[in-house]
């Protein structure tokens, strides 16, 4: 079976729907105008249920199908957040707020994931509900977690959940999925080491925090090398040294390291956060200094159920007649929280030769809306077929 005619026809109006959020982006929590669109939209589409505020300003629709002789429901979400980035791309739908753009498709998500609610108002060829999910706060907000704190499983009696990330560097419109682990788990860290500052010709007057920071990037780096199974996937980078005085003959009193932790395995995110610690306390005492420890837990990986993912690729191959198997990668997504309180599955769908994701110069490929459409729809009507 082709990509459903109807999103074909409908695919100019939804890119429309998709430019206008692009030129609109909104960050985190803050996706007011956003969900606002998202919920008139459900209501005029004839969802039987609209709820609004969910994980603060997640929106939720219900859709019923012709019969619920099952009384199963399945889920699919869309991510509304963008990112602060100043967009570069010179097109007639950029960013109209400085600082701000949808540099990772989640204006196509969304306008996918409303253009199937749409077909699924329209013709209702299932058997059970339908829950589609608008999600505020993906990047870095976590606001998949706090739409589960909000009851969303529970209050929708959903079974299964379902999502998609669009992919650069994909053929376009092509579909890619694995089983089990397929995103990391992605912990940040802060690390302020404390000394005693002073002048740079005094060396022996101070307690050296550029020392103590020198010897902490390299020595984190062991926790790779030394500590990790050679065969598990471990990342730990220290990306930022801020220290308190940029003079050149000054040692500072305080230096700040920030960095992330990725794995796609639990024990070996804790026996990295175990290290981080030990090792950062470790060399601070070494050097006569302390260090203070901001270490809070980020998403966890995210892990697609196996017959959920079966299913995917299965609806997958009817989109696009092929459904490659997806490479685990060190990046994270919020997803993760809905698997883990509900079977499911997350897919890659081909961006073509775009710009790579969080980059000024990203634009969403209007072209594979049909594709991302269709799965949308047929994971319902697949996981629900009408009697």
């Amino acid at each position: 079976m082709p990509i459903k005619n109807r999103f074909a026809e409908m695919q100019p109006e939804i890119a429309a729907w998709r430019r206008d959020f692009h030129t609109h982006p909104e960050l985190g929590y803050e996706v007011h105008r956003t969900a606002g669109i998202v919920a008139d939209k459900l209501r005029a589409f004839g969802c039987d249920e609209v709820v609004t505020g969910i994980g603060s300003t997640g929106v939720v629709g219900v859709i019923r199908g012709k019969a619920n002789t099952t009384g199963r429901t399945v889920g699919l979400r869309a991510d509304m957040d963008a990112l602060p980035i100043t967009e570069e791309t010179g097109l007639p739908h950029a960013s109209a707020t400085p600082g701000v753009m949808h540099a990772c498709g989640h204006d196509g998500h969304t306008a996918m994931l409303l253009g199937a609610a749409q077909y699924l108002c329209e013709t209702r060829n299932f058997d059970g509900t339908a829950v589609v999910i608008f999600q505020p706060a993906e990047e870095g907000g976590a606001g998949a977690k706090a739409m589960c704190d909000d009851g969303l499983m529970e209050r929708f009696s959903i079974d299964e959940v379902y999502g998609q990330h669009n992919s650069p560097g994909m053929a376009e419109g092509s579909f890619a999925i694995r089983s089990g682990p397929m995103m990391a788990s992605t912990d940040e860290f802060e690390i302020t080491l404390e000394g005693h500052g002073g002048h740079a010709a005094r060396p022996q007057m101070t307690v050296d925090t550029g020392i103590m920071a020198c010897h902490l990037g390299v020595a984190l780096q062991s926790v790779v090398s030394r500590n990790a199974d050679p065969v598990e996937r471990l990342v730990v980078s220290v990306t930022s040294f801020q220290t308190s005085s940029a003079a050149f003959n000054i040692i500072p009193q305080r230096v700040v390291l920030r960095g992330t932790v990725r794995s796609m395995n639990p024990d070996q995110r804790a026996m990295a956060r175990r290290r981080i610690v030990e090792i950062t306390n470790g060399i601070a005492a070494t050097f006569g200094g302390t260090a203070d420890i901001d270490f809070p837990e980020g998403y966890p990986v995210l892990v697609n159920h196996e017959d959920q993912t079966d299913h995917a690729r299965a609806a997958a191959r009817i989109v696009a007649g092929d459904c490659a198997e997806a490479p685990m990668v060190m990046g994270g997504e919020d997803f993760a929280y809905f698997l883990q309180e509900r079977p499911g599955a997350f897919i890659r769908l081909g961006n073509g030769d775009s710009a790579g994701l969080h980059h000024p110069a990203y634009d969403f490929n209007d072209e594979i809306i049909p594709a991302g459409c269709s799965w949308l729809a047929g994971m319902v009507e697949t996981r629900l077929p009408a009697k």
